[in-house]
């Protein structure tokens, strides 16, 4: 289950009354059938969470820290096999300081798993790592799912929950404002599709705006982007373009993405 948004819209507060850090200034809250505040302990042996901004004491050593939060908890898991299934096994000797950004981050996926949780919280995992260390990090949330963990993910990467999450909700300003699959959310939106093009020379896009499923056309520099709706924009557009006798090139056609759900509800671009 994803939560995705711009920085400020609320994600971190609410996951934090989920996980029971922050009393709601009204309402209820209900996990695994429990208060977060009032039935704190049993919540905590049955949950995993790993915060947005994490950190340790520089000299602790990898199994050190897992051996440290494996005893708060009655029951763990065996933390070798758990840092070889997150690629932390060779550095297990190494003090937190000397790991690189993607190895904290799987060092705190380590530590969120280490009580054998039903259910774990990640908050802005991938906030800070380059594109290569994101997809590693989405590697390994779809190997915690792949064996029977639910996942509660916050992100302000719509890329990311559109490709991890089965179901999304989109909060903006405290609340949200839709709630379904990624696949469900941008069918039902009607989120336009984008038909990219370079023309060689200059001409008049005028009658492409008369293309049936046409909703507007904008030029970025060298490039005509075609926002449109329907199974045949592109035939469509493809054909006037010819029947104008406009040579073009690098023609390729770019779906309707979580990101413009979130424009067509919002109205406004994600704020970084």
């Amino acid at each position: 289950f994803g939560m995705v948004g711009p920085n400020g819209a609320g994600k971190t507060t609410t996951i934090e009354c989920v996980e029971g850090l922050r009393r709601p200034d009204r309402g209820t809250v209900r996990v695994l059938g429990l208060d977060p505040r009032r039935d704190g302990y049993q919540l905590r042996r049955r949950i995993g969470v790993q915060l947005q901004e994490g950190s340790l004491p520089p000299r602790l050593k990898v199994w050190e820290a897992l051996d440290l939060f494996g005893s708060f908890y009655p029951r763990r898991v065996d933390g070798r096999a758990l840092l070889e299934q997150l690629g932390l096994a060779e550095k297990r000797n190494a003090s937190f300081d000397k790991l690189s950004g993607g190895q904290k981050q799987r060092l705190f996926i380590a530590l969120a798993l280490i009580n054998d949780p039903e259910l774990v919280f990640l908050d802005e995992l991938t906030t800070g790592l380059d594109p290569q260390a994101r997809r590693a990090m989405w590697d390994l949330v779809r190997g915690i799912r792949e064996r029977g963990k639910t996942i509660f993910l916050t992100t302000h990467f719509m890329e990311e929950a559109e490709r991890l999450c089965d179901r999304v909700a989109i909060i903006d300003h405290g609340r949200i404002v839709a709630l379904d699959t990624p696949e469900n959310l941008i069918r039902s939106l009607g989120a336009e599709q984008r038909v990219v093009f370079t023309a060689d020379g200059p001409w008049d896009d005028t009658p492409l705006r008369g293309v049936p499923g046409v909703t507007r056309v904008e030029q970025i520099g060298e490039r005509t982007v075609v926002y449109g709706r329907g199974e045949g924009l592109v035939g469509g557009v493809v054909s006037a373009l010819e029947a104008l006798g406009v040579r073009f090139r690098d023609l390729r056609t770019e779906q309707p993405t979580l990101e413009d759900v979130f424009l067509a509800l919002t109205g406004r671009e994600m704020r970084e």
